[in-house]
């Protein structure tokens, strides 16, 4: 993710007005050799110039495409426009020592989680507590980006993706080859709810949940895969606050009335980013006692 408030300044000042400039959106996304950014409408004439300016001016960038729809959808995906380079929506992408295939138009990828993805990886690592080998279940775990990270960095760790979306689990598949770890990743095509209720219950001792939107709904299955029904969950949400202060307690109220039925201890609240106007994307680990 790159700043654009000075970085755009700079590549558009002789084709855009200061006005125009100030028009955009404050960040756009690079993944591999593919970038991503949201053009208002009252500019969009501009989109061709605005495409072909991030272009020449962003090493190894070959296609650069307008996001035209908000994601959407069970998949999380969004509509994408063609504004510079090559119609190619498949690219490489590093990070944290891994290298993923990515669809961007037909599976939800999004760099700004990189943080977060390895402070999870570190917990693994950083915990002692655990006398079996790690298991983990990734309830929504896409082209596996979570999944494989935390499987190179524990190597004694066996890594469940389950995902509902046939392109996500064919590239997770993909991925866990090019990563060597295809022995300790395993790509689950399925609803999360069908996939633990049939196979992986009483499995686990650590769940991921980053599907903020509905992971709410998959409560119920997250402590089901837990092995004697305890271990830790990472359970994603937004909430909704008047300001980044006032996150944690709203956080903890949701989490207390969405967690009634389980013994929790509510032990670390990540706020990750603001997703919209006064809603902010949160992580809670949670250990199911």
């Amino acid at each position: 993710m790159l700043n654009m408030v000075h970085f755009l300044k700079k590549v558009l000042k002789d084709k855009l007005t200061d006005i125009e400039i100030s028009k955009l959106y404050s960040s756009f996304d690079i993944i591999g050799e593919i970038a991503i950014i949201k053009i208002p409408e009252s500019i969009e004439e501009k989109k061709e110039i605005i495409g072909n300016s991030l272009m020449d001016n962003i090493k190894n960038v070959k296609s650069v495409f307008s996001q035209s729809s908000p994601v959407r959808g069970e998949f999380r995906i969004r509509d994408l426009e063609l504004i510079a380079g090559k119609d190619q929506t498949i690219t490489y992408y590093k990070e944290h020592g891994c290298i993923f295939k990515v669809d961007v138009r037909n599976t939800y990828f999004s760099p700004r989680l990189s943080t977060e993805r390895i402070r999870i990886s570190n917990l693994i690592s950083d915990d002692k507590l655990q006398n079996q080998k790690d298991v983990v279940i990734n309830m929504f775990g896409g082209v596996g980006t979570y999944s494989i990270i935390i499987a190179k960095k524990n190597p004694q760790c066996i890594v469940y993706n389950i995902d509902s979306n046939i392109h996500a689990h064919v590239l997770c598949q993909e991925n866990a080859k090019l990563n060597k770890v295809e022995n300790r990743v395993f790509s689950i095509f399925g609803d999360a709810k069908d996939v633990i209720n049939s196979n992986l219950s009483n499995t686990a001792n650590r769940v991921l949940m980053p599907l903020p939107e509905k992971a709410h709904e998959f409560i119920d299955e997250a402590v089901l895969s837990l092995y004697n029904r305890t271990g830790i969950i990472h359970y994603f949400s937004h909430v909704a606050a008047k300001n980044k202060k006032d996150v944690i307690p709203e956080v903890e109220k949701d989490n207390e009335l969405k967690f009634k039925s389980y013994l929790i201890d509510l032990f670390n609240i990540t706020v990750v980013r603001e997703v919209g106007p006064r809603i902010y994307q949160v992580v809670s680990d949670i250990k199911v006692m």
